[in-house]
C-alpha cells in the first residue's frame, strides 16, 4: 500500500511541476528567482506547492497581480519560498553526498545544515538577489544574513525532526536510489515549511524580508475589461538599490527596516533555540550520536 501511495505521490508531483514550470513561463510576472524558487520548491513539496503557488503566486487575470497576492500571509509564504528552496537544496545535495560516507546521525545533521545555509544565504538570497543592491554581492549578504539565519533555523527545525526519525525507523529511506529517501525528503521539507512560516509572517510584516513583487510593467492590463496593472508605480529603489513598493500617491507600503543589532542578536539567538529544541524533541525517540 505505502509503495501505491508513493508512487501516486511521484506522479502528482511530477505533474505538478510541471504546470508551475509551464505557468512561470508563460503567465510569470515575478523575477526569474521566485520562479525558480516555486518550481522547486514544488519539486519537493508536489501537490502541497502546487496548491500554495496558485493559492498566493499565480496571476489570476492580466493587471490583477498585484491585489491578487497584497495580502500579508501571501507575501509572507511568497517570501519563505526563497528560504525553503534554498536551504532544502543544500540539504538534499548534502543527503546525497553523505549518503556513502556512513556518517553518524549527528554528522549527517551538522553537514546538511552548514550546506542548507550556504546555500540558502550564498546562492538563493545573495546571488540570486544581488540585482536588488546594485549588484553588490557583499551587501546583498549582510542584507540578507539575518533573515536567512532565523528562517533557516525553524526550516531545519522542522526538517530534522522527519528526517533523522524516519531514517531510523524506515529501513533503506537513507539511501538516495531508494523512492523512499526522495518521499522521506517530501515529507521533511513540508513540515520544515510548515514549522517556518510564522518566522517568515512576522519577518514580512515588519518589513525585515521582501514579499512578492511583480516586475515592473509585466503586468498589463486585461483586454476588456477595464483593469489595469499599478505596477509601474508600484516599485522603485531606496538608496541602497533595494526594491521598495509604493502606492500610486508615493507612499511606501514594503521599505526594509532593520532591527537593534541587540534585537536582532536576541532572535538569532531564539530560532537557534528553537534548532536545538527540535533535535532535543528528535533525540527522544532516535539517540543523535557523533561516533
Amino acid at each position: 500500500m505505502l509503495d501505491g501511495a508513493m508512487a501516486i505521490w511521484f506522479i502528482l508531483t511530477g505533474l505538478s511541476v510541471i504546470f508551475v514550470l509551464w505557468d512561470s513561463v508563460s503567465n510569470g510576472v515575478t523575477s526569474w528567482v521566485q520562479r525558480m524558487a516555486w518550481i522547486l520548491v514544488t519539486a519537493y513539496t508536489g501537490v502541497f506547492g502546487l496548491f500554495f503557488y496558485l493559492l498566493t503566486c499565480r496571476r489570476p487575470f492580466a493587471g490583477g497581480h498585484d491585489r491578487y497576492t497584497a495580502a500579508t500571509w501571501k507575501q509572507a509564504l511568497n517570501s519563505e519560498m526563497h528560504c525553503l528552496a534554498g536551504d532544502a537544496t543544500g540539504i538534499l545535495i548534502a543527503a546525497v553526498a553523505v549518503s556513502s560516507l556512513a556518517l553518524t546521525n549527528g554528522w549527517d545533521v551538522t553537514v546538511e545544515y552548514l550546506a542548507g545555509f550556504v546555500c540558502g544565504l550564498f546562492i538563493f538570497q545573495a546571488l540570486m538577489m544581488r540585482g536588488m543592491y546594485e549588484g553588490r554581492y557583499l551587501l546583498a549578504v549582510r542584507k540578507t544574513i539575518f533573515a536567512e539565519t532565523v528562517s533557516m533555523n525553524f526550516v531545519m527545525a522542522g526538517m530534522i525532526l522527519v528526517m533523522v526519525i524516519l531514517a531510523h525507523y524506515w529501513p533503506g529511506s537513507e539511501h538516495p536510489g531508494a523512492a523512499t529517501f526522495w518521499f522521506r525528503m517530501s515529507l521533511a521539507s513540508i513540515v520544515g515549511g510548515l514549522i517556518a512560516y510564522p518566522i517568515n509572517y512576522w519577518l514580512v510584516a515588519r518589513h525585515l524580508k521582501h514579499g512578492c513583487m511583480t516586475l515592473p510593467g509585466a503586468d498589463g492590463p486585461a483586454a476588456g475589461l477595464g483593469h489595469r496593472s499599478p505596477e509601474k508605480s508600484m516599485v522603485m529603489e531606496d538608496e541602497f538599490g533595494m526594491n521598495e513598493m509604493v502606492g500610486s500617491g508615493g507612499h511606501h507600503k514594503m521599505a526594509m527596516t532593520n532591527l537593534p543589532l541587540p534585537s536582532a542578536i536576541a532572535w538569532i539567538l531564539f530560532s537557534f533555540g528553537v534548532l536545538f529544541a527540535a533535535l532535543w524533541a528528535t533525540s527522544v525517540f532516535v539517540p543523535i550520536r557523533f561516533s
